[in-house]
Formats: C-alpha cells, structure tokens, sequence
C-alpha cells in the first residue's frame, strides 16, 4: 500500500494479528531509514537547551558543551565524550528525572558503566548542592560499593559539576556531531536486533 502523503509503501494490517512477513520487511526497510537520522533529531533537541538559562551563569547548552569539551581534553574516549555531552539532554523533557531521560536515549549504544553513570549523575551531581536545598547531599552514599561508584564520582567531580564557567572555551556542538553519529551508529542491545533475541 503507497502512502498518500509521502508516495513511501506502506504495511496493508490494520492490526498486528493481520500483519505478513512482507509487512514487517517493509516497515524495517523503513525503520532503517528513520534510525539513520537518529543523530539529527538528537542534535535537534540538544538545541532546545540553548539560551535556557534555569538561573545558572550559562544556558543548559553550554554546559552540556563545556561538560563534554573537559572530557575530551582530558583525553576520555568518543562514548564518554558524547555522554557527557547528552547528560543533561533530559532538562526539557524531564525535568524530574532528566538523568533518567538520558540514559535511556544512549543505553542501547554505550556501555554498562556509562549508562549507570548517565542514569546516576542526578543524585552524585546533588553531592555539591543538595545541602542548600535542606536536602541530603549524600544521597550518592545508598550507591556506596556499586561497581561504577566511582566512575560515576569522577564525572560528575571533574568534568559536571564544574562545568558553568561563562569564560571557559567549549568546543563549538559541530565538533561533537561526528563522535556523536559514530556512538550511535549500530545499537550494542536492543531487542529489536537478532544477537539480543539469541
């Protein structure tokens, strides 16, 4: 079946109990077409972070790039420079959770040890301001012999929470485009690929 709006075939089921073997070939020929651009619409709302301030001396933006640019000049490789770079990406979405938000965008792509640090970061980051806010600044303790503990620390000590200097010069977001389409080029797991249903 053609698509009217778009001339692109479509699936002929109206229900999943209808569907054909030809159906689903159609839909992941498509499906490989729209995960193609996954980078772009990933950039697309790290942008939504620009000029939104939330009462810091630089926008969320910016700290994402200066978050991301210590990593790299410290020598970290291409997935952490891009978790790095993604970690406060849920700000817009999640206001609650946002490290949550992240975490689930890269899980696919990226190591065990980078995703426990992307979905962490929120309750280690509050080691250095939850006290301000009569909250407890060792939240991070009830994590206290995980094996990324530390891994995680170091993040959020040397490249987060250090990362809202308005005269620190961040990489400009184009010089992270490539290592971002490289992380996310193939998922590691995912269920929709064959080496997770083995």
């Amino acid at each position: 079946m053609l698509d009217q709006h778009s001339e692109q075939p479509r699936a002929g089921f109206s229900a999943m109990t209808e569907s054909t073997a030809e159906d689903w070939a159609l839909i992941a020929r498509s499906s490989a077409q729209f995960n193609r651009a996954l980078p772009d619409r990933i950039l697309t709302h790290l942008k939504l972070l620009d000029g939104d301030f939330g009462g810091f001396k630089v926008d969320r933006l910016e700290h994402s790039l200066q978050t991301a640019t210590r990593a790299h000049r410290a020598g970290e490789n291409a997935e952490y420079v891009v978790c790095a770079l993604l970690h406060d990406i849920g700000d817009t979405l999640a206001s609650f959770n946002h490290a949550e938000l992240g975490a689930t965008i890269l899980k696919p792509f990226v190591s065990e040890a980078n995703h426990w640090m992307l979905e962490h970061h929120g309750v280690f980051q509050g080691y250095y301001f939850f006290h301000h806010l009569g909250l407890d600044r060792d939240m991070r303790e009830r994590f206290r012999g995980h094996p990324h503990f530390e891994y995680c620390a170091k993040f959020c000590h040397q490249y987060d929470q250090n990362a809202f200097d308005p005269a620190y010069e961040s990489m400009p977001l184009s010089a992270f485009e490539p290592m971002l389409r490289e992380v996310v080029a193939r998922p590691r797991v995912s269920i929709y690929t064959r080496s997770a249903a083995e």
